[in-house]
């Protein structure tokens, strides 16, 4: 299957492909989108290249304290997706985990609908179950939300 990233999202371990992430960064303000979706935070300059940061938290649980205030204390994954730089927001970073098929399960049932259509999968480690997280079809209903 290949290497994740992980990060956590309150509690919940979460993990994404290496190969999609092009670094981590600490936390970096944002200037708010006017009408933008309500999971986009804002935008952030990361040395010159624009990339659109998005809620994580708002994004998985519609949360209400998923303020702007604390969005500028969370950490950046900073990924590249249909050729656009996104930065998804997280409460804090795990580990680089080398993961193979047979570790890996489709997502159970018992998931929220509203989470599990970000999610392409979980696989389990000792401590924990990792969901992994799809960025780009994050980015399909964002786009579609936008156009529709």
């Amino acid at each position: 299957m290949g290497q994740f990233a992980t990060f956590y999202v309150g509690e919940q371990m979460c993990g994404i492909e290496v190969e999609k992430v092009q670094e981590v960064v600490r936390s970096m303000p944002t200037t708010p989108v006017p009408q933008a979706h309500q999971v986009v935070s804002g935008l952030i300059n990361l040395r010159g290249q624009i990339a659109t940061a998005i809620d994580t938290g708002q994004l998985f649980w519609s949360s209400e304290d998923s303020s702007e205030s604390k969005s500028e204390l969370k950490m950046n994954v900073i990924c590249r997706s249909q050729g656009a730089l996104v930065s998804l927001l997280v409460d804090r970073i795990g580990d680089v985990l080398d993961i193979d098929d047979q570790n890996c399960e489709s997502v159970p049932d018992t998931v929220d609908q509203e989470i599990r259509r970000f999610l392409s999968g979980v696989f389990k480690t000792r401590d924990n179950l990792v969901s992994i997280v799809d960025i780009d079809i994050i980015l399909e209903h964002i786009n579609h939300s936008i156009k529709g």
